[in-house]
């Protein structure tokens, strides 16, 4: 499926369902994900980590609704737990099917995004693991001279943000070295087609989901 049809599909049934009470709708689409996941390869330590992280929370507000609110209604209460389960599923199906390759090159080629900004999501992307070993070698050099710098330490960060400027400045010369001018027009070396089966599907799914929240409670 053409990334840019995926990411709308999954922003407008998340968009349409926070608007809507409709639990088994959630559940359904709660399978669905699950079901696409197994088909993709996802593991069994994955799918642990899927249902704790979001635990603690979805039980945070399941709690505040029927103890804390004015009506206490359990129903509402499933229905906000579920929907919160909803929102992390879809997310995960579409992080996990989707290459940040193509899905910056389809919003470049497909929707019209400026170059400038797909190109530096996917290099924000990309520097994500250099960032976690930066932060790693800052630690280290700050207990070298003897100073803990723990997570909440904003020199810690203070230094992490100068090692990204310095990567920034870097990044940018890099891309002009290679040609890249801003506001020209550049070829694509690989090309994201957005065919007919796409657009089938996409309508697809829109059409059984809105069949889902109208016939189920």
């Amino acid at each position: 499926m053409n990334p840019s049809l995926k990411l709308f599909t999954v922003l407008f049934i998340s968009l349409e369902l926070t608007f809507t009470s409709k639990l088994w709708a959630n559940i359904i689409i709660i399978i669905g994900c699950l079901i696409l996941l197994i088909h993709a390869g996802f593991r069994w330590q994955q799918f642990c980590w899927l249902v704790l992280v979001p635990l603690f929370p979805a039980i945070a507000i399941f709690i505040t609704i029927v103890l804390f609110s004015p009506s206490h209604s359990l129903f509402y209460g499933l229905v906000l737990f579920s929907r919160l389960y909803m929102y992390v599923s879809l997310g995960t199906v579409f992080t996990f099917t989707t290459n940040p390759l193509a899905l910056a090159r389809s919003l470049e080629q497909n929707c019209h995004l400026p170059s400038k900004y797909a190109y530096g999501v996917l290099a924000a992307l990309n520097l994500m693991t250099k960032m976690k070993q930066a932060v790693i070698t800052i630690r280290a050099a700050g207990q070298m001279r003897g100073v803990v710098l723990h997570w909440w330490s904003p020199t810690l960060y203070f230094k992490a943000i100068l090692v990204a400027l310095q990567w920034s400045d870097q990044l940018a010369q890099a891309m002009e070295s290679h040609g890249f001018v801003e506001g020209q027009a550049r070829t694509s070396t690989i090309n994201i087609p957005l065919t007919v089966y796409d657009w089938l599907i996409t309508i697809t799914l829109i059409v059984v989901i809105q069949i889902i929240i109208i016939a189920l409670p």
